[in-house]
């Protein structure tokens, strides 16, 4: 293996996915090392092992990188189908990319990410969680619709950036029953169906029962 890249539990680490879907469309050759979380800022033994004390982390043929977004940027260079090819679209896909990655709290605070969570939507909507939802789904619209038709994923015909850092959202929104766009329904559908999202469930699945937390732990 030239490298390894180091996540959380499947079932829950919504940044973890973000890295690992982009080290797995650059085709990087590394191993997974997988570190069962434990919620609420407790997971110490990450902090031995990551410079930012989080997941992911990924080192890979003398390059330590930590940050979601940096591991897909550099996985970009191994692929550079990962950002489109066009300079205004590419500007596009970094913006929201980057609006991923700063915002959207609401969302995050209130629809915590569990893979094997059985759908249902939220007992209660706080004011601040539909703005946060309106906000989200006027974003990936607005990327799905750019060229006037919508888009399987999107930026396209293929998975950029810009789907791996809104991957989780698409979980929430599956899970939580979030009241999107038709055309935002139908790229989470299209995303959940991906080979790499499937082998990202099934491995989730398939992580030791002992690593699954209660909901008062997230």
């Amino acid at each position: 293996m030239a490298g390894t890249l180091l996540i959380g539990s499947r079932r829950y680490s919504s940044w973890s996915l973000r890295g690992w879907l982009a080290v797995k469309l650059a085709k990087l050759d590394v191993d997974e090392k997988v570190i069962a979380l434990k919620g609420g800022g407790k997971t110490t033994e990450i902090h031995a092992l990551s410079p930012n004390k989080l997941v992911p982390y990924l080192q890979h043929d003398g390059a330590h990188v930590w940050e979601s977004l940096a591991i897909c940027e550099y996985c970009a260079e191994y692929e550079p189908g990962l950002w489109p090819q066009d300079r205004v679209v590419r500007a596009h896909a970094r913006s929201i990319s980057a609006q991923m990655h700063a915002g959207f709290r609401p969302i995050r605070q209130n629809c915590p990410m569990d893979v094997e969570r059985v759908p249902s939507p939220l007992a209660e909507i706080s004011e601040d969680l539909a703005k946060d939802v309106a906000l989200l789904s006027e974003t990936l619209e607005g990327a799905l619709l750019r060229s006037g038709t919508a888009t399987p994923y999107l930026f396209g015909d293929s998975l950029t950036v810009a789907d791996c850092m809104y991957a989780p959202v698409a979980i929430r929104i599956h899970t939580y029953q979030l009241d999107v766009d038709p055309a935002v329904k139908t790229w989470v559908q299209t995303l959940l169906a991906h080979p790499l999202m499937q082998e990202w469930y099934a491995l989730a699945v398939a992580e030791p029962a002992e690593w699954r937390l209660s909901y008062e732990d997230k």
